[in-house]
């Protein structure tokens, strides 16, 4: 996918911009037409990519065939000073000191131990070498313990309750200054596959395992400790199964390949990854990809360690971050998923806890499906533009909790059309430097107790047609939606009330129309719904107390201070 996908959403950008203007006049449409030169893709053009279809814009990813006939294997018995080969192939093996190296295309069965020494693949054949790992324990103390020095393509099978070692020593740090350095305890120059059911263990004063092509994981238990970077494939790292444990100082998960924009990306489909990092838990030049994984991270120590010379990241994509199905649970001292470009969650769960943002997309973060939990962050959810069209999210933030960066003049784009969204927020609930649009869904805002924020904060206007809104803060920058929006709305500032506080909305005839217990201390409450008839009078109140009434469709003046609204999208006053 890579850049493929962000430039083909930038005429869907247009297409939501202008649908956006609609709900308001002409001048709105003018104020907004700059988004279709915009070069950032939009949340729109990214609302259902699923990851599947992301990575059908990938290059493909070559899996090897794991299936072997034990009967035809050639069988390598590693003993220091003593290795040797037999059986069908052994002429493909040769034995100098205590380095065997594999000449052939072939199956080969490998068992024992060699305490200095080193497996070196080596064949200009085409065809698989397939290692059979069944109780191996290897250690180099000057270099990788298990080097593809030239294949067409590898595959190591752990086998079935086989128990393996690979470590290296001291003197294996990486000579990165090298074409193809051997900066990995388990390295290869072409295609490699790890499968099987039994567990690898490795541990690397440089990179873990390193693919300078792709790296498939499709089984085993694997355990990585690793001086610098734990998993690493350079066209791609691709994982469908497996208990794969990484603690690595540097990346975590990593695929760095930029030969073009199909490369160079992560795709994890399935297994379980627990992945502890002294920098970027997973990252990737062009994209990360989830669907079916369960991937729980820590990143650069966790939000706890968060400073502002921190800089390690959960999931980092420089094209996108998909997230389609499974799961994804980060704590990182920086952003917890970040994307130099999009963000698109369109099923899975997502929990994050980050020092910095919560998710965040330098263009268009975008959430159709799924569960988002953000416990804690500076800003919970940020974008050029941000759509929530589906989903349950549930985002606390010390600043802002959705945050819409773009410029108000081209693609700044809030748009709400269907999903749960409960936001608790330091600072402003929902942030928009330029139009906020709301068809459908249900949004809860908890607000700031500070008067500097407030609970809506929409630089051009806040078009509410659909769905349910309640948001309550502080009243010193109240907002309320613009008097253009076709569903009604009231918005209403008050004396504060204590935090535990349940506040009624009353129509004229003393029903309750809707009720909310606040969390913090507040002033102010916006309410929209269906369920709100425009022109009517009505009450907030606390337990039959009367806080202020006020008419649907107007701004209000209570005793805490002043609600701002939105008239005409040129920015004029509300009532």
């Amino acid at each position: 996918m890579g850049g493929r996908l962000a430039a083909a959403v930038v005429s869907a950008t247009a297409v939501l911009a202008l649908a956006a203007c609609s709900a308001g006049d002409d001048t709105a449409a003018t104020s907004s037409s700059g988004s279709d030169s915009s070069a950032s893709s939009a949340a729109a053009g990214t609302a259902g990519t699923t990851a599947a279809e992301a990575l059908a814009e990938n290059a493909e990813v070559e899996t090897g065939d794991a299936d072997y006939d034990a009967s035809s294997a050639t069988t390598v018995a590693l003993a220091d000073g003593d290795s040797s080969a037999s059986g069908d192939g052994s002429d493909g093996v040769s034995v100098d000191g205590d380095t065997v190296t594999i000449t052939a295309a072939g199956t080969y069965v490998l068992s024992g131990s060699l305490s200095d020494g080193q497996v070196v693949v080596s064949t200009a054949d085409e065809g698989t070498v397939r290692l059979v790992l069944d109780g191996v324990d290897l250690t180099s103390s000057d270099d990788s313990p298990l080097v593809v020095e030239d294949a067409e393509a590898v595959v190591v099978v752990l086998a079935d309750g086989s128990d393996n070692v690979l470590a290296d020593g001291d003197g294996s740090t990486a000579d990165d200054d090298a074409d193809d350095p051997v900066n990995a305890t388990l390295f290869s120059t072409a295609d490699l596959t790890i499968a099987g059911s039994g567990s690898l263990t490795v541990s690397s004063h440089a990179d873990g395992i390193t693919s300078k092509d792709g790296l498939v994981v499709t089984g085993g238990t694997i355990t990585v400790e690793a001086a610098d970077d734990g998993l690493r494939g350079k066209d791609y790292l691709a994982v469908s199964g497996g208990t794969i444990t990484v603690d690595a100082g540097g990346d975590g998960l990593k695929s760095d390949g930029d030969s073009d924009d199909t490369v160079g990306f992560l795709s994890l489909t399935g297994g379980s990854l627990d992945v502890v990092a002294g920098d970027d838990g997973a990252t990737a030049t062009t994209d990360v990809l989830v669907d079916g994984a369960d991937l729980t991270v820590s990143a650069g120590g966790g939000s706890a360690d968060a400073s502002e010379d921190s800089g390690a990241k959960g999931l980092v994509g420089g094209s996108s971050v998909v997230v389609s199905s499974g799961t994804v649970d980060v704590d990182s001292a920086d952003d917890a998923l970040h994307s130099d470009s999009i963000v698109s969650i369109t099923g899975g769960t997502v929990v994050a806890a980050s020092g910095d943002d919560g998710v965040h997309a330098d263009g268009d973060l975008s959430v159709t499906d799924g569960t988002v939990t953000v416990t804690s962050s500076y800003e919970a959810l940020e974008g050029a533009t941000v759509e929530i069209a589906g989903g349950t999210l549930d985002v606390t933030s010390s600043d802002d909790g959705v945050n819409v960066t773009g410029d108000e003049t081209t693609s700044a784009l809030l748009t709400i059309s269907g999903g749960d969204l409960t936001v608790t927020a330091g600072g402003d609930g929902l942030d928009s430097n330029g139009l906020g649009t709301m068809t459908g869904g249900t949004v809860v805002v908890y607000g700031p107790t500070e008067s500097g924020n407030g609970a809506l904060d929409v630089d051009s206007m806040l078009v509410v047609s659909g769905g349910s809104l309640s948001a309550v803060g502080s009243s010193g920058m109240a907002q309320s939606p613009s008097t253009d929006s076709s569903q009604s709305f009231v918005a209403a500032t008050f004396d504060t009330v204590d935090a535990g506080t349940t506040l009624q909305l009353l129509d004229s005839d003393g029903d309750v129309v809707a009720e909310v217990t606040t969390p913090e201390a507040v002033s102010s409450w916006v309410f929209s719904s269906s369920d709100v008839v425009d022109g009517d009078s009505y009450t907030v109140a606390v337990d039959g107390t009367t806080l202020t009434t006020v008419t649907a469709g107007e701004g209000s003046s209570g005793m805490g201070g002043g609600m701002g609204g939105h008239g005409g999208p040129g920015g004029g006053p509300g009532h």
